[in-house]
This record gives structure tokens, sequence and C-alpha cells, in this order.
């Protein structure tokens, strides 16, 4: 089998397709991978460090990005478009998946023009603009949300939740302190580290029981790492955290935001957490992934606008205090979550691919007689 990923730019596009790209080496340790990105995205680095090839296109988005912007589409898309034609002839996939992000569309459309079996995954309730387009020309959607199938060809999608990196999460040896795990994303996320260092500041008499995992994202590390200096919470502060699974296993509260393959995570491996929804998030999607998790019991919501560090210290002492609620809260977010969704996308690519080579078949036949 021999399988391209296309597309990328923040964690929440590329993680899920990395899940899928372990399933389908678990599988068969034969099949071959190729991701498709660009070289601003968060795929530049990660792919390389997770073992995976990466192809890069010139392709930007248009986004706030005036006239300039217009130019550069007009010269990226059709050289990142013929770009793929090349691709595909000499990796010859199977399938092509489409994971959202700027090099989605160019490798979606050279699948399209040489009949290779293709799909999209779709991680939020409401697609953009590209996905909602590539929708058809694929022959599969898969959504993590049922309500978004209103937005796309009912007969081509299927339900399957979003992909989450891990099987399970590792044995690891779990701190005797309670363990906050704060992050904001891949990018971080500056309204939440600053609001918990002044939740620290007015939690002090916490120290001596509570341990900080902070990832802080690259433009913010410096000043939270030296705020933290002159804190006495025992923690550990870094711009980026690789083995987000073992983060994951130690945590006891997470503060994050609420992306999907955040609640995705969250919801798999039945962790309590403090959302804060990024508020410019397009349709205002992340609101709409932490209610159902507030709603559900699994987790609480307090909104960008209203995230103080009064606010935010007054949870974290009542969550420290009632351990019991923390084991409620993770109990309804394992309820929620799908573990098995790399597998189902799996089986479904499968048989796609399977369904084209009988069609191939059937094709020839047809020209020999």
């Amino acid at each position: 089998m021999r399988v391209i990923l296309a597309g990328g730019g923040t964690g929440g596009h590329l993680f899920p397709g990395l899940a899928v790209a372990r399933e389908f080496q678990r599988r068969d340790a034969m099949t071959e991978i190729l991701f498709i990105g660009t070289s601003q995205g968060i795929e530049a680095r990660v792919l390389p460090r997770e073992g995976f090839n990466l192809e890069t296109l010139l392709v930007r988005g248009l986004k706030g990005r005036g006239a300039r912007g217009v130019l550069d589409a007009c010269f990226g898309v059709p050289a990142s478009w013929l770009r793929c034609l090349k691709i595909i002839g000499e990796f010859r996939p199977d399938i092509v998946i489409g994971l959202g992000g700027y090099a989605s569309g160019p490798m979606l459309l050279a699948a399209a023009a040489r009949r290779i079996p293709r799909a999209i995954m779709e991680q939020n309730l409401r697609p953009g603009f590209t996905n909602k387009m590539l929708a058809r020309l694929v022959h599969r959607v898969f959504t993590a949300y049922a309500d978004s199938s209103r937005f796309f060809p009912g007969a081509k999608v299927t339900q399957t939740g979003n992909p989450v990196r891990w099987q399970s999460l590792p044995a690891v040896s779990k701190w005797e302190k309670f363990t906050l795990f704060v992050f904001g994303g891949s990018a971080g996320a500056r309204r939440i580290n600053f609001a918990v260092l002044d939740a620290l500041k007015l939690a002090a008499d916490l120290a001596p029981g509570l341990r900080v995992m902070h990832q802080t994202g690259q433009t913010d590390f410096p000043a939270i790492k030296a705020a933290y200096a002159a804190l006495h919470f025992e923690a550990e502060v870094t711009p980026f955290i690789d083995r987000m699974d073992e983060a994951y296993a130690r945590a006891d509260l997470i503060v994050c935001r609420a992306g999907a393959t955040t609640v995705a995570e969250l919801t798999a491996f039945g962790k309590a957490a403090i959302l804060v929804p990024y508020p410019y998030a397009i349709y205002d999607h992340q609101r709409g992934n932490a209610e159902a998790l507030a709603e559900a019991g699994a987790a609480e919501m307090i909104l960008d606008q209203d995230l103080t560090g009064e606010r935010l210290a007054a949870r974290l002492r009542f969550y420290f205090s009632a351990r019991d609620r923390l084991l409620v809260m993770a109990k309804a977010a394992r309820a929620l979550g799908r573990p098995e969704a790399a597998a189902r996308i799996v089986d479904e690519c499968y048989a796609l691919a399977r369904g084209e080579r009988t069609r191939r078949r059937e094709r020839d036949a047809a020209q020999e007689t």
C-alpha cells in the first residue's frame, strides 16, 4: 500500500494525519507513506523527527495577504499542481488523503486528474471553504462530528471521530505532587501563558504540593521561563513538548485551548481539563468543542475574555482540593472518546483502494475483449 497524506500547517491538521500514518504502518510494516506540506508549516519540523518523508510545495494561503497573496497564488497553485502530478507519477499512490491546510488542495486536484482514490479528513464541526470545495472531488469525507454531514454530500460522509496519535498513554511514574499541565497548541497561547503565571502568584501557598508542566510556544518562552524563576513552584517550562503522551499521562489537570485535536486527545485518554477556547477560530469552532465537553461534565470552560489570574487561581484551588471531581470529569471525558478513529479511517481507505483496483481490472478486461 502506498499512501499520500497532504496538508498540515498546524498541529491540528498534522497530528491526526500522523495517527492515520501510524495505523497504516501497524497494519502492514511495508506500507509506504509520503507527506505533502510546506516548508513553513509544523510538518517541516515534526515529520523528519517522526521518520516520515515530506515533499514541500510553494502554495500559501490568501487570507490577509492582499494583492501579494493573489500574485503568489497565481504562481503557487498551478506550480504546486504540476509538482503534485510529478509526485504522483513517481510515487504511484494507492490513495491520497487530504488533512486540511494549504497543501491539500493541489494534491487532491492532481489525484483527481490521475483518478487516484481520495479522501479528506475534517477535524472541526464546521468545515472551512477549502474542504467544502474539495468534498466534490473526493470519494470519502471522514468527520469528527455527526453534525458535519450537513455541510458535505451525505453519501460521502463517514463519521469516524478525530484520530489521536497514540493507541494508549505510556506507563510513567506519577509524580507525588498534583500535576498541572498547561499548553496552548504547538505555537503556544499568550493569553493562557500569562493568566497561569498570574494565577500561580495568587496561589503561592499551593507550591509545596503542586508541580507544573508548561508548554509556552517559541514566542513567549523567554519571558515565561524568566517569570517562573521568581516563583516557588516546581516547574518544567519548554517552548515545545515532543512527548505529549508522557505529559498527558502525568497530568492531573490540564489548562489548554479547545482545538479539535486537543479535544480528541482529552477524550480518548480521559483527562480533566479547563478549556479556554481560542476566540478567533473560524466559525468559533473551539467554543463549540469546549461547550460539548462542559455540557457532558468532562471539562470546565472559561471564555478567553473571562480568563483572569484571579478566576484561574480559584479554580486551581478547587480542583487541588477536590480530586474526586477530577476523577468524575475524567470518566465523562473518556465516555466521549473515539480512540478507534484512525482504525476506521484506514479500514475505509483499504476498501477504496481495493475498489479502484477491481475497477481497473474490469476496465482492462473490457478493453481486451
